[in-house]
């Protein structure tokens, strides 16, 4: 099947559910299921480099790909602008990219809803900088598995602290991802020690030698403090690591035994051990496509990366956390509130407030926190519900289809 690609400017939401079904009807379905949502968040400058990661990703794991663009949120006027395609550059199954102006870029939600993929799990990754308070954005909220990337922050350390107070089981990060080949050969270079002894190891103690400023490095530290119950921290090397920030791991032995692993920059480590030969492995740095498609084998809370991250940010209890988030509304634009308090003095100052139970649909735009009317572009200009919409059957036979052309039907006074 050739690869199908159609532009939507100035479009709806309605009109991309709509496209991407006539899509399949016409051209048959890529795949025949998919194992997830992967909806990928990411600013302009950075869409290129998101859409080759979640291409490789999407290559290991079948998915629809869901890709969310918010640009220009000061703008005046709300605009939709998409790109459906079937097969093609982002990989074999569906994708959809999209970009948002104005305020409807502040629900972002309102047009990946419909776009989910049925009966599947869905996970957000942020190539972009997240919010601080995950549950600010809809997007996390609807998600199984969240992925951010402290690496890219301007601080690492303060983002690792910042995921840290804000974590819930499901969360991970890709400055944890990068630690895998070194936790592999860290445990199998203990193993051999282990085997040789026909005893188990103890670790006593161990430093990092890499850059202290790297989340990776930082981590890395973490899961060995939390695994050999020993304070293990990462100190300045006069060498320039590579960009997992480590450039040797040492760990002091008991019976007065040491393990050293030294990078030898040339996408190998050096292994050192007592009574062995020193030993070359592979230890390359790996593409964020396999980073990200690494992440999606796992749908489940990753305990071991919450245990790195107690040790690394000094935060307890992250195991314990509740994984089900509720959302928060918060205007980027006003965050302290004070303009919603001032519309909403200025809107009680003109009418009565219509008490919630008593509300009828036009009093109310559901899909709005109450909190951001006055003060948002959806709220104040967005479509109430006077009537109840009903998707027209655009299929041959029984069932209907929810891409369909909405047919209005007026709701029958009582």
């Amino acid at each position: 099947m050739a690869a199908t690609v159609t532009t939507l400017w100035d479009t709806t939401g309605s009109a991309v559910v709509k496209e991407l079904a006539a899509q399949r009807r016409t051209g048959g379905a890529v795949l025949s299921g998919v194992a997830l949502t992967l909806v990928v968040v990411a600013d302009e400058g950075r869409v290129a480099e998101a859409e080759e990661a979640a291409t490789v990703a999407a290559a290991q794991h079948p998915c629809r790909l869901l890709l969310a663009v918010r640009r220009q949120i000061e703008a005046p006027v709300p605009r939709l602008d998409a790109e459906v395609l079937i097969g093609g550059r982002l990989g074999p199954g569906e994708a959809v990219v999209m970009r948002m102006y104005g305020r409807l870029a502040l629900h972002a939600e309102s047009v990946v809803l419909p776009l989910l993929a049925a009966d599947a799990p869905v996970v957000t990754w942020w190539h972009a900088d997240p919010p601080d308070r995950l549950c600010t954005d809809a997007l996390a909220v609807i998600a199984d598995r969240r992925i951010t990337d402290s690496a890219n922050a301007e601080d690492p350390m303060k983002a690792l602290r910042t995921r840290a107070e804000d974590y819930a089981p499901g969360d991970t990060d890709l400055a944890w991802t990068r630690t895998t080949p070194w936790r592999a050969t860290l445990s199998s270079t203990l193993d051999s020690v282990s085997g040789r002894r026909g005893d188990q190891v103890l670790v006593a103690g161990g430093s990092i030698e890499g850059d202290p400023g790297n989340a990776t490095a930082q981590l890395l530290a973490g899961w060995l403090s939390s695994r050999c119950g020993c304070a293990v921290e990462v100190v300045k090397t006069s060498r320039t690591p590579g960009p997992s920030g480590v450039d040797s791991v040492v760990l002091q032995l008991d019976q007065d035994e040491e393990v050293r692993i030294q990078t030898d920059r040339r996408g190998g480590a050096i292994i050192s051990q007592p009574f062995r030969p020193d030993s070359t492995v592979a230890l390359p740095d790996r593409a964020l496509g396999d980073l990200l498609g690494e992440e999606l084998r796992r749908l489940d809370p990753d305990e071991p990366y919450s245990d790195a991250l107690e040790a690394a940010a000094g935060v307890t209890g992250l195991a314990e956390r509740s994984p089900m988030r509720e959302h928060v509304w918060f205007d980027p634009a006003d965050p302290d509130g004070s303009r919603a308090r001032r519309a909403a003095k200025a809107a009680g100052n003109g009418a009565k407030a219509v008490p919630a139970e008593k509300a009828t649909a036009a009093d109310r735009a559901p899909t709005v926190p109450a909190d951001s009317v006055g003060a948002d572009e959806v709220a104040l200009h967005g479509q109430h519900d006077g009537t109840v919409t009903r998707p027209q059957s655009t299929r041959g036979g029984a069932g209907r289809s929810r891409s369909a052309s909405p047919a209005t039907i007026p709701r029958k006074k009582s």
